[in-house]
């Protein structure tokens, strides 16, 4: 029986990591000192059956995903902070998330079908249009990921995304998860998230070819309710292309999205590997656990909560 599959994200000066059973954080606070708290996974899929269907799975995953990415976004900012500074309250979480959510529909839905739309005249038919609104889409998200690069906090952040790719690497290789073993590994991982976002990217735009032409508002709206359709389709894409991974021609396809993280990733410094292999090793199931062995110094100076 393989491995159960570990998937993570990284955070403000730290890494998330979601287990069988468990999600774990793990951040480097402004003392040195790393903070690790740890929770039960809470899914609605073993209530009700149907939310691990093929196709339908993918939608879930992915509002699940984001829900707990934002929860642990502000998790992680909250563990960072000096202890005199004050914690941002639910609201401001909240305030927080519906922002980027927003943002995320207007830079990467809105604004392209509205080009598009006004510019239709100069394009032609309804497939040119959706495969210049698709190389928009990606336009405008390459140029987010490069801004937001450019910032000294979130290229932070992207060290801890490679910090926790090398660190799935490890375990998925079947190594103990220290300092050295990690080193060697990419911080280019297949199933990443960034690799996820490119993909719907391009499914999008065989499937919003079939709703045809109409009103701006026809267009945003038509596009809006399909992407659950268009999410289920990259997990299924994803998921297949992670398993055959060694595969010569799955490695042609999935190339793209490798290359996309080096936008989203950089080699991280021993003290973030650290913080990525110990929120791993507090989500591995217990016949897992011999592969942290090394790890036991490093957790003596953790601060573990229990959630």
């Amino acid at each position: 029986m393989g491995k159960p599959s570990i998937g993570g994200m990284a955070v403000i000066e730290g890494v998330m990591m979601r287990g069988p059973k468990h999600t774990s954080v793990a951040v480097r606070k402004a003392d040195g000192s790393i903070e690790i708290e740890k929770e039960p996974v809470k899914e609605l899929s073993p209530y009700w059956s149907f939310l691990k269907w093929p196709f339908i799975r993918g939608t879930y995953v992915l509002i699940d995903s984001m829900a707990l990415g934002i929860r642990m976004l502000n998790k992680s900012a909250n563990l960072s902070m000096p202890e005199e500074e004050e914690e941002l309250t639910p609201t401001e979480m909240l305030v927080t998330g519906l922002f980027a959510f927003v943002l995320a529909i207007l830079l990467f839905v809105i604004l392209p079908t509205a080009v598009v739309h006004f510019t239709q005249g100069y394009i032609g038919g309804i497939v040119a249009q959706n495969l210049v609104e698709g190389i928009l889409r990606i336009a405008f998200f390459l140029l987010y990921v490069y801004a937001i690069s450019r910032m000294e906090e979130i290229d932070r952040v992207f060290m801890y995304h490679g910090a926790e790719h090398k660190s799935i690497f490890t375990y998925e290789a079947g190594e103990e998860l220290t300092v050295e073993n990690a080193r060697k590994y990419s911080t280019l991982h297949p199933r990443c998230g960034t690799s996820f976002l490119l993909i719907v990217m391009v499914i999008s735009i065989l499937v919003f070819v079939m709703l045809g032409d109409g009103n701006l508002f026809y267009r945003i709206w038509s596009r809006l309710a399909v992407l659950p359709v268009v999410a289920g389709l990259a997990y299924e894409f994803i998921k297949f292309s992670g398993k055959y991974y060694h595969n010569r021609l799955a490695r042609i396809v999935i190339a793209p999205g490798l290359w996309l993280q080096k936008l989203t990733t950089r080699e991280p410094d021993d003290q973030q590997l650290e913080v990525a292999l110990i929120a791993l090793k507090a989500v591995l199931p217990v016949e897992n656990t011999d592969l942290a062995k090394n790890l036991e110094p490093a957790l003596d100076q953790v601060e573990l909560a229990r959630a």
